[in-house]
């Protein structure tokens, strides 16, 4: 069984409806991904994720501010209210980026700030995203007691010391489509040092689809390409990663171990 451990399926613009999406679902199904965890980047947008999701209980969802969309706002007595939905099972996706947005790097700091409270408050993992803010981000979470609920490093893509950094707070790393990549040399030497108890998989779809199917859309059945690239990588049998990653994705998010009945 395989899970993706970060996707966006309400931006899927081959599921606009109900019923496109429950064939993407059964294609996914098919390559054998269970579970998918469908990750907010709008506070704006989450009640539409939020209904679209419903009716399908294999989907987990998360609640929080992109670092690339904090102009919008954040929220949090709104995000309280959005975490009541037992399927909210992480905060996020949070973080920094000044490769695309140095401009706001200030509110960034602030509503990632915000948001590592928050889950600390609440005791769920957060979801982070991470680009060339290497030491802030690794600062942010270690001031903000991160370490007392982990989360995960999503679409991983810087060094080492970085990887290592998350992992002693308690974080996990997950690995997409872009470690099938050409130029991805230098992050592939990364992932094949991530200890088994750390690692997770995910397509961050639409986005970044793995080799063979780039410049196509990307959805959640393509995590099997990426597991299945990560443990030749390694040096691993696919079901042997394919079974620690799901262990992995439940030991970090509890509560969707708790929805799944896999405690």
């Amino acid at each position: 069984m395989l899970i993706d451990s970060h996707c966006h399926l309400d931006r899927l613009k081959a599921a606009p409806d109900q019923a496109s999406l429950q064939h993407i679902i059964a294609q996914a199904k098919a390559r054998g991904v269970e579970y998918f965890l469908c990750v907010n980047v709008r506070q704006q947008g989450f009640t539409q994720m939020q209904a679209k999701m419903a009716d399908f209980e294999q989907i987990f969802l998360s609640a929080g501010v992109h670092p690339l969309d904090v102009k919008e706002g954040l929220d949090t007595a709104q995000l309280y209210e959005y975490i009541k939905d037992p399927k909210v099972v992480a905060i996020g996706e949070t973080g920094l980026d000044y490769f695309y947005a140095d401009d706001t790097k200030a509110l960034q700091l602030s509503c990632f700030e915000q948001q590592i409270a928050l889950a600390v408050e609440v005791d769920k993992p957060l979801i982070v995203h991470t680009r060339d803010a290497r030491e802030d981000t690794i600062a942010l979470l270690k001031a903000g007691h991160a370490d007392k609920v982990g989360g995960v490093l999503h679409c991983f893509t810087e060094n080492w010391e970085m990887a290592k950094a998350a992992i002693d707070l308690g974080f996990y790393i997950s690995v997409s489509g872009i470690v099938t990549f050409k130029n991805a040399g230098d992050l592939r030497t990364v992932i094949r040092k991530v200890p088994k108890d750390r690692l997770l998989v995910e397509t961050d779809a639409p986005y970044l689809a793995p080799v063979p199917h780039r410049g196509q859309e990307n959805q959640p059945a393509y995590v099997r390409d990426v597991a299945e690239f990560v443990a030749e990588l390694r040096g691993e049998s696919f079901e042997a990663l394919a079974d620690y990653t799901t262990t992995n994705f439940f030991n970090l998010f509890k509560d969707a171990a708790k929805l799944a009945k896999r405690e």
